[in-house]
């Protein structure tokens, strides 16, 4: 038996030894059950036996078949044994050890002070709890499947332990945020029971998935911003008039998976309706292509909303494109022209090169509002849309379009450059930029600079509107893609010093703690680590 399958056998054992105990002196709780080997707590509200006041004459059914043989994501890695290979991998060990300190002490201190909480607050010790995450323990469920893939198994198995007894129809709140909660405990639930296959996580993602499926029983099946409990219980949700678009339109992952998994087809149907909306839109927007930041699906009708963005409120709508055609193994095409149509758009429209002294062949991702006049760039930039280059990368590699792996490594560069031009190492929240005309190199303009420039700031960035940094992953998520998918140890050395920054600026004696000003290396930490901004 090995080591982790020896360690697992010790805690089962004991958690049945407890499980005994507890039965014997009466103190589970009445809605509890031991489930493969785990005291599981049912949700007290079965929520699959909820009435449907909206029902669906007939499910969409996901794609079945043989999936499509995609083209490889990841770069062909040999092992280097040569002297200058070996050296490498202790230096790279070495560094795998300190990311890996970094995450045990987070969760060290999670487990000892903020347990159960959604986030721990990292400044002042205990735990915070937020109306977004339900009061569930967001961080407990989120980092499931890093602490497996860590081989932190006694962390994992004694974390999963505690997710498989969350209650999810019971909160101090009277809705949930519908996206947060779908991306972070579903997903969390769902990653986990994929990396572990504790059929006991499996069960409570269903659980959990059954409720957040009614928060498309409304009139037009289409869901709202926020789960209202009550709402949803007697008929009344409705979907927004004015909702971001990433919120309502980023569950495709978390729901085929659950489908796939359990083999009802009630979950997939209710994406792919929302999948319908985006495909029949996609062309008759303000700027053909993408979508508004904002949608009115109550109507499900165009809005008016004439802003586009890959950053705050529209960023994952994009990201699970090329995610979603992949998990569904390429059998459903319509991801592939989603994500080339938008794409195709934001290569002309959204994204912009900077205006800096040394021409440096990077791009960035800006917002676009269509006037009279036409579309009008904006060159702001936000931390969020770092993580557009990775997924330009993946689109690339699975769809063969060789020029969007090229793209990707230009927006991730200059988040890198965005990284490296503050005091502290770390790109802000938000920053406006000079830029060129074109996509393609243009002159520096010493004139123009002097005029508009800030003598404070890196030659150019126009300002800094929001200094913050956030704990936000994209930059580091965009770069690990690229590196898998080049093969590029300049990425590792780029994702190093980014680590090393973020550790510097942020690390309290607890945890990390997002920040008030990139621009200064003595910022005032926040006391704030929500899970969804974590980077380690």
């Amino acid at each position: 038996m090995t080591p982790i399958l020896r360690r697992r056998s010790r805690i089962v054992v004991a958690l049945l030894l407890v499980i005994l105990v507890y039965l014997l002196v009466g103190l589970l709780p009445e809605n509890s059950d031991v489930l493969w080997g785990f005291t599981y707590v049912h949700d007290r509200y079965d929520w699959s036996q909820q009435k449907i006041f909206y029902p669906v004459p007939e499910y969409t059914p996901i794609p079945t078949g043989q999936p499509r043989l995609l083209p490889s994501v990841q770069y062909a890695f040999k092992e280097d044994k040569s002297p200058e290979g070996v050296a490498r991998e202790v230096v790279l060990a070495s560094r795998r050890s300190e990311v890996k300190e970094a995450f045990v002490k987070s969760w060290r201190s999670y487990k000892n002070v903020g347990f159960g909480y959604d986030e721990l607050m990292p400044v002042s010790g205990g735990g915070h709890d937020t109306p977004s995450f339900g009061g569930w323990g967001a961080t407990l469920v989120d980092s499931l499947s890093t602490l497996w893939i860590m081989d932190l198994k006694d962390d994992f198995y004694e974390a999963a332990a505690a997710a498989v007894t969350i209650d999810y129809s019971r909160s101090r709140y009277t809705s949930c945020n519908y996206f947060e909660t779908t991306i972070r405990h579903l997903g969390g639930l769902l990653s986990a029971y994929d990396l572990s296959r504790e059929t006991a996580l499996l069960e409570k993602a269903v659980e959990l998935g059954d409720m957040l499926y009614a928060a498309y029983d409304t009139p037009n099946r289409m869901p709202g911003f926020f789960f209202n409990f009550q709402d949803a219980k007697t008929g009344k949700q409705v979907a927004g008039t004015r909702d971001p678009s990433a919120s309502v339109a980023s569950s495709s992952l978390e729901f085929s998976r659950l489908t796939q998994l359990t083999g009802d087809n009630k979950y997939y149907d209710a994406i792919s309706r929302v999948t319908r909306v985006l495909d029949e839109w996609q062309n008759k927007t303000g700027l053909p292509g993408m979508w508004p930041t904002y949608f009115d699906l109550q109507r499900i009708e165009l809005d008016g909303d004439n802003s586009f963005t890959l950053g705050a409120s529209a960023d994952s709508l994009y990201e699970y494109l090329p995610k979603t055609f992949a998990i569904l193994g390429g059998l459903e095409p319509v991801y592939e022209k989603l994500y080339r149509g938008a794409m195709d758009t934001v290569i002309k429209n959204i994204l912009f090169r900077p205006k800096v002294p040394d021409q440096a062949d990077i791009l960035f991702s800006g917002n676009v509002w269509v006037t009279s006049q036409g579309p009008r760039l904006t060159a702001q930039s936000q931390h969020l849309c770092c993580f557009v280059g990775g997924m330009f990368g993946l689109g690339g590699k699975l769809f063969q379009i060789p020029e969007h792996v090229t793209i990707g490594e230009k927006i991730t560069k200059g988040c890198v450059w965005a990284y490296d031009a503050m005091p502290t190492g770390i790109m802000p929240e938000v920053l406006n930029l000079l830029n060129c005309e074109s996509l393609e190199p243009c002159e520096w303009n010493q004139e123009l600079w002097d005029i508009v420039g800030n003598t404070k700031l890196k030659e150019g960035i126009k300002n800094v509107p929001d200094p913050r940094y956030l704990l936000r992953p994209e930059a580091i998520e965009s770069i690990f893609l690229m590196y898998r998918i080049t093969g590029d140890t300049e990425y590792q050395e780029m994702a190093w010093r980014m680590f090393q920054a973020i550790r510097n600026a942020t690390e309290t004696d607890l945890a990390f703690s997002a920040i008030e000003s990139v621009r200064v290396t003595d910022t005032v930490k926040l006391d704030s680590m929500e899970v969804s901004q974590s980077p380690l």
